[in-house]
């Protein structure tokens, strides 16, 4: 754990020094680190841990270990949202966007619940294949929508998934995730029980289905927080989870703090490689973190089979 904590405080504090403007020889620098540095970098921290905790608890109530929010079409559903408000409401603040977002995101992650309750799959792997297939197609919808309105561009700026645009006074929404975190804390007994199967939560007495809503509501309100401050992070719920549980096994509680240390150094250090592959510019985290969830997912499906 110390090692752990030593390795991501490195990383952080990397963060903080790359990139190509100089911080410490130009006479503004103290101003540009306060306006752009730090909020990026507390960005990468709280939208990492976050995302990949979203992926565990997703993975714990669904017993799929191939799901989270990218797989599912949660991230699509939030940008449909943010989609409409922008449209029907151009001048909307940065607040009403988010709600949409988190309205959105919970409605596409209960109606892919509602299908897995219903619809018996034979293989765990058809289920993130589901997902994807809702996913994109609200992707289609939301591509129709900016098209006709003439927001495709900011629609692909959105979902780029590049912490280029955090600055001082943007990104101060992403402390809500801090919230999301705790509670996730406090009720991992819960998630661990509900992974374990309705009939088995039902007879310690625990409410299956609450317990699932509330999962719900916090993967809907981390997500929508991030898809509009950040954008789409791809497979970073799907990566983590697999790790730890594959090293430390399936505690979810003693496994949050090596989940949310994990997010944040995979992160990081996707931003790192993006700030300096082709400095002066910038390849989003995205990409980066698209290239190698999918094949982090193939290697999942073959040990599988």
């Amino acid at each position: 754990m110390l090692a752990g904590v030593l390795v991501t405080l490195g990383l952080v504090t990397a963060s903080l020094f790359v990139g190509v403007y100089d911080v410490f020889g130009a006479p503004d620098g103290a101003a540009m680190f306060a306006i752009t540095r730090i909020p990026r970098t507390v960005a990468l921290v709280l939208a990492g841990a976050a995302m990949a905790m979203c992926g565990l608890v997703m993975q714990m109530i669904t017993q799929n270990r191939f799901v989270e929010p990218t797989t599912t079409g949660t991230t699509e559903w939030a940008g449909l949202g943010l989609l409409l408000v922008m449209v029907l409401f151009p001048q909307a603040g940065l607040l009403p966007k988010m709600a949409a977002a988190i309205v959105a995101a919970f409605i596409g992650t209960m109606i892919f619940f509602a299908f897995l309750q219903r619809v018996t799959l034979r293989s765990s792997v058809i289920v993130p294949i589901v997902g994807i297939m809702l996913g994109s197609v609200v992707g289609a919808v939301s591509t129709y929508i900016a098209l006709s309105t003439d927001m495709l561009q900011s629609l692909g700026i959105w979902f780029a998934g590049s912490f280029t645009s955090v600055l001082k006074g943007q990104y101060e929404p992403l402390w809500a995730v801090l919230i999301i975190v705790a509670v996730v804390f406090v009720t991992a007994d819960r998630f661990t029980a509900a992974g374990l199967g309705e009939e088995f939560s039902t007879n310690i007495g625990l409410d299956y289905r609450k317990v699932v809503l509330l999962g719900n509501g916090l993967i809907a309100i981390a997500t929508g927080i991030v898809t509009v401050v950040v954008g789409n992070l791809p497979f970073l719920g799907l990566i983590v989870p697999n790790l730890i549980s594959m090293i430390r096994g399936d505690d979810l509680r003693s496994n949050l703090p090596w989940v949310a240390m994990t997010g944040i150094c995979i992160v990081t250090v996707c931003d790192l490689l993006g700030r300096t592959l082709i400095a002066p510019f910038e390849v989003p985290v995205s990409l980066i973190l698209g290239v190698v969830g999918a094949v982090v997912f193939i290697v999942l499906i073959t040990r599988r089979r």
